[in-house]
Order: C-alpha cells, then structure tokens, then sequence
C-alpha cells in the first residue's frame, strides 16, 4: 500500500511509515541519510558526471539507423525490356541490372552500399543490429552482478565506458559484414552494464529526498546523446559511415579516465560490503561539513557471501523477490520492444528519415521532463499501467488503414507510442530500484534492463518484416505486446515515498509488517 507523501518532498521516513515499521534504533540508512540527506554541490557535479555516461550509450544504441540504413537510389539508363520500368520510389533495385541504376550518395556512406548488401535479405542486413542487441543481453546476463560483488559500481561503469569506446573505435575499421556484426556484438557486451551502474550509483550518492530527480538526469543524458546522432550524421552527409563510429568513440575514451579519477564510489555499497573507512572517506568527501562520529554506527551486513550469482540467486530464492523481478522484467520486455523498435522501423513510414529520427528523440525530452517534475508525485504502479496501455494504443493505430489517412497524423501517433513507452521505461528504472535493496540492487536492475533488451533483440526481425506491408506487421506486434506486458504492474506493491532498504532481510521484514499492517486494518 503506497505511501500519500510525495517523494520529491519527503526527507524521514520514519514519519511516513506505520507505527511497526518506525525505527528506534540508528540504522545504516537513516545514517546516510543524515550524511547525504541535503543536496549539495559536490553530489550535483557526481551526479551529472556519472549519468554522462548515458550520452554515448544512447549514440552506439541507434547508430546504425543512420549507418546501416538503405540507400536511395536513381536509375541510369532506360530498360531494353519495355515491360518493366524502372522507377527508383516503387521498383525493387534488385529487379534491374546492376548497370542501370545508381546510388544518390557515394557508396561508402552505408554498410549495405559499401557491400553491395541492397539483395542479401533482412535478415542479413539486421545481422549487425541484432548482433548489438544480443551483445546487451548476454553480457548484461554475464556482468550483472559485478557491480553488486567484487567490482563495485564505479569500477563497473569504467571499465564498461572504456570497452565500449574501444570495440567502436575498431568498429570504424571493419572489412566486411562478419567482422562488423562481431565488433558489433562486442560493443552491446562491452556495454551492457553501463546503464545499470551509472543509474544505482548516482542514486546512492543522494538521499531519497532527491532519489527520483537524481535518477531522471541519466535519461536526459540518454535524450541528447540520442539527439546528437542526427546532427552528426547529416553534417556528415556523403562521408563514409565509418566516421560516425569515429567520432563517438574518441569522447567516450577520454569520459572513461574523467570517471576513473573524478568519481567516487557509492558509500552504501561499501558499507554492504564490510568497507567502512572507505565509506566514511566517501561521505565526508561527499559532505565536508559532517561532524558526528561513525566509530559508534553498527550496521547490518548481509548474512551470504555475493559473488558472481548469488545475488540472483537470492532472488529467485525468496518468493517476494522473485514475483517482484519477474513482474519488472515481463514489464521491461514489452517497453524494450516498442523502446528500440520504433527507431529501427521508422524506414516504413513515409517520412524524412533525419526529421523522424529527431522527432522520436524529442519526445524523449517531455518524457524525461514528465518524469523529473512528477516522479515525486506519481504512483509507479498506476504510472506504469497508464503509459504502456497508451503506447500500445496509439502503436496500433498509426498503422491502422483508414484510421489514418495522413502521413502527419500516422507519426503523431507514433510519436505518442513512443512519447509513452520513454515515460513508461524511465517510471519502471526507478521503481526497480526502490523495489530492491542495496545488496541486488544493481543485480535486479540489470536483469531489468537485459529483459528490455530481450524485447530490442526481436525489433529488428519485426522491423523489416514490417516493411513489406507499412509497418503494419511491426507496430501493431508493438502495441499488443507492450499493453498486455504492462498489466504484470498490478501484482507490485506501491513505493512512492518509501525508505529504500539495504539488506534483503530488512526488505523481507518491512514487506511483511507492511502485510501485517494492512492485515490489522482489514
């Protein structure tokens, strides 16, 4: 039963929780709290530094909507066979002769132009991007616990950061199709966790006041890096497609050693983890002005040892947590399709690819604003229903025919699919993290966001085959998935306002006395 204060202006939690829940004793969050509580200037600049990191996510996310799209083409010369006419807007290039046809643009500006890929099917031209995406998932799935074990959250986003810019910078050097869709793969492992890190990390250097508004930074980073690849690639019209690889992947080197010297490490892990003095160092680091002592704080430490798959373990373990995780992650599937897909199949809509790509990244700025503003506001759990359900509506009718006539009117309503699967992707990243506590937490948002992933490994087949009929194959898959995902929202308890907690046993107990609560007032 969610909590009537709203988070953004909720500082004791002891004052919003029931009477059974309230503690007497300091504990280890109420301490950070105390620490950290006040957002001051040296948590601002963590804050935005660690969720930079999300910028040049978003640019090796969906960059090969610009260079793996299909070239435009024009035809050259006449046809001696008069049954057939060669008409560039409604003919097959693959009909006519290789000599009576040629590309608008040289052919070095795409990788199916470059390697004469135009008749090699969809499923070999998707073969990079689904490679990207199969690369997220198995590497979220072998890194997911890292984080929450013997890397830590910082080490974790560093060394993802610099994986991720070398695997594109080689990317730029690529051959032929195999080596590109494996450089490809690379990049999607080497940044699978990238997300997930810099999301706990900057949220665990802030108390709970500024939790949700901490958190929304990283998706405005993720909006304008999504918004860059647009810019970058028309001012780079008729360049070879290996120079956006290029140029996204030198920044991200050098914001790899800004993360290794700058940022500091999550003080509620380290605690977690047994490192006190480390902790402390990063608090008072954190908040100069802190004078009470720690030598008398006593904490509770998890009872098992994490190590690469104990944290999953323990959730699938426990009822409470597994019911939690496979609802977020059935959830997260339905988003990730609509969420990567519509990008990827705005090639059957009849519209600019530049002007559409830009309006998609767009709407993510009023998603990301809906979500800084209101989070605090907002019950996750009804938020969650609302968005998906919308998204998948509109998805369906703007492929609908007959219900909609006008090329305008079919990417308004794309634009609000999309518009509500970004608010629906961010609502459901913070409700992960105030599900779990801090021992998984990075564990439960990674498989998360790896179930995301899942439903963007499907979206490039879905895609292309939504080509042949104007994508009503595509969006209309879109729309049905994510709504009937979305109602998995209802079986999670509310957390609007709620203490996050650190140990799984202190989450066990406060969602038992929450039912016990609720019992005694039935």
């Amino acid at each position: 039963m969610g909590d009537s204060t709203p988070l953004l202006f909720e500082s004791n939690s002891a004052e919003s929780e029931p009477p059974l829940l309230q503690k007497h004793t300091p504990s280890l969050d109420s301490t950070i709290e105390l620490c950290i509580g006040d957002f001051g200037w040296a948590q601002f600049l963590q804050a935005i530094l660690v969720s930079f990191s999300w910028f040049f996510d978003a640019q090796q996310t969906f960059i090969t909507v610009f260079t793996d799209a299909e070239p435009t083409w024009h035809c050259t010369q006449p046809l001696t066979d008069h049954s057939s006419s060669c008409n560039s807007s409604f003919s097959n290039v693959c009909q006519f002769p290789k000599s009576s046809w040629a590309w608008d643009l040289p052919k070095h500006t795409s990788v199916i132009s470059e390697w004469a890929l135009e008749c090699s099917g969809s499923v070999f031209t998707g073969l990079p991007a689904s490679s990207f995406f199969m690369g997220c998932l198995i590497g979220g799935l072998v890194l997911a616990t890292l984080a929450d074990s013997s890397l830590g959250r910082k080490k974790m986003l560093f060394l993802s950061c610099l994986a991720m810019s070398f695997t594109t910078l080689l990317t730029a050097f690529s051959s032929n199709i195999w080596i590109y869709s494996l450089l490809r793969f690379l990049t999607g492992f080497g940044r699978a966790t990238i997300g997930t890190s810099a999301l706990v990390l900057s949220t665990e250097l802030v108390g709970k006041r500024w939790r949700g508004q901490v958190g929304v930074i990283g998706f405005f980073c993720f909006t304008l890096g999504f918004l860059s690849l647009p810019a970058i690639a028309y001012t780079h019209q008729g360049h070879s497609w290996r120079t956006l690889y290029f140029w996204t992947s030198i920044p991200t080197l050098f914001y790899s050693i800004l993360v290794h010297f700058l940022v500091r490490e999550s003080p509620r892990w380290l605690f977690v983890r047994g490192r006190k003095e480390d902790a402390i160092s990063t608090l008072k680091c954190i908040s100069p002005s802190i004078t009470m002592s720690f030598s008398t704080l006593s904490f509770e430490q998890e009872s098992w040892n994490v190590d690469l798959y104990s944290a999953i373990g323990v959730l699938v373990k426990r009822k409470w947590a597994f019911r939690r995780l496979s609802a977020v992650m059935g959830i997260g599937f339905g988003i990730g399709m609509v969420y990567y897909g519509m990008p990827l199949a705005l090639g059957s809509l009849n519209f600019n690819l530049y002007l559409s790509v830009t309006l998609n990244a767009l709407s993510e700025l009023p998603a990301s604003l809906v979500a800084f503003f209101l989070i605090g506001k907002l019950n996750r759990r009804s938020s969650l229903l609302v968005f998906t359900i919308l998204s998948g509506v509109c998805s369906i009718l703007s492929v609908l025919k007959g219900i909609n006539p006008w090329t305008e009117l079919q990417i308004g309503l794309e634009l609000v699919s999309f518009f509500s699967a970004c608010s629906a992707f961010n609502v459901l990243l913070i409700f992960t993290i105030e599900l779990f506590p801090t021992c998984v937490r990075n564990s439960a948002l990674s498989m998360v966001r790896q179930a995301v992933v899942l439903g963007g490994v499907f979206s490039p087949m879905l895609a292309a085959a939504g080509r042949a009929n104007g994508g009503v194959l595509s969006y209309g898959v879109f729309g049905v998935v994510v709504g009937v995902c979305g109602m998995f929202a209802v079986g999670l308890p509310e957390t609007r306002g709620r203490g996050i907690c650190d140990t799984m046993d202190e989450e066990e107990h406060k969602e038992t006395s929450y039912c016990n609560v609720v019992g005694v007032v039935v």
